[in-house]
């Protein structure tokens, strides 16, 4: 039985990566390219080469190509850290990138110059970011800059997430010589933000929660009414103050985002002079919390 409950988690994961890569690539396909809209990635590097340079080649043959020569450049470098899940998604996506633009051709069925190039950035990197966040969300990705992040991170001093946003500001600053409109690179940053900002939505907005920290004399009574009111458990560690040196007992909470805003009026409530320092986390796993997936 065990057997079978981990065949149907895999199968499912892979479901949803498909469908996480298939959005990205409709967006890209519906929405950008037909606006010459140019975001980040290797899907960036195809688009310039495919309008600038007038390689006319499928967009999903390139994206192929380009990444299946750093996958071989990863390997010789960095060795064999790259899974299944990434040579599945640089396939997936270069296949849904042909089956979009030269099987369906999606950029007829919206009015791109009825949109404008504004709502095509908004549009397209909010699919995109919504796509690739439900890949990554089950370990798919679709391959791409991130090895030369990794690359380039094993020699020098630097961080691959340093390394992808340079790139794709690079990236998208070429694409002026798409179409020569600078209005046009600066969609691309648009594409860029929104993409961003909904990956993180769709990774961590349901996810994420808070460490709130309380300096009080009514800690016990305050934790106490934490607990049985909204469930949350609570840890008091003994302090010392720097410059009374009397000793203090530190309450602290994590607390789901849900779940924030009670925390704070039962702090008000109790004691309205209470000293609290509110951080966001990076991310919370355990009981009644995330589970983590190594």
């Amino acid at each position: 039985m065990h057997i079978f409950e981990n065949k149907s988690k895999l199968i499912l994961s892979y479901i949803i990566i498909t469908f996480g890569i298939a959005t990205y690539t409709f967006a890209w396909s519906a929405f950008m390219l037909p606006a010459k809209i140019v975001g980040g990635g290797v899907s960036g590097i195809s688009s310039v080469l495919y309008y600038a340079v007038g390689l006319h080649i499928p967009i999903g043959v390139m994206n192929l190509v380009i990444n299946a020569i750093l996958v071989l450049i990863g390997f010789k470098v960095l060795g064999s850290q790259f899974g299944a899940n990434t040579i599945y998604g640089i396939v997936m996506s270069s296949a849904f990138f042909i089956l979009w633009q030269q099987g369906l051709h999606v950029e007829n069925l919206f009015d791109v110059d009825q949109f404008g190039g504004f709502m095509c950035a908004i549009i397209g990197g909010a699919l995109c970011g919504g796509g690739i966040g439900l890949a990554f969300s089950m370990g798919g990705n679709s391959g791409g800059t991130d090895i030369i992040a990794l690359i380039l991170s094993k020699f020098y001093n630097v961080s691959p997430g340093k390394v992808i946003m340079y790139l794709d500001i690079f990236i998208i600053g070429s694409s002026y010589f798409v179409s020569y409109k600078i209005e046009n690179v600066v969609f691309g940053y648009v594409v860029m933000v929104t993409m961003t900002y909904v990956l993180d939505m769709v990774l961590d907005g349901n996810k994420q929660s808070y460490q709130i920290l309380v300096f009080s004399s009514k800690n016990k009574e305050i934790g106490d009414a934490i607990t049985s009111e909204i469930g949350r458990g609570v840890t008091l560690l003994d302090g010392e103050g720097g410059y009374t040196h009397q000793s203090i007992k530190v309450l602290m909470i994590l607390a789901h985002k849900t779940d924030k805003t009670n925390v704070m009026h039962i702090i008000h409530r109790i004691d309205k002079d209470a000293f609290i320092s509110v951080s966001k986390t990076q991310g919370v796993y355990g009981r009644n919390f995330e589970k983590l997936k190594m």
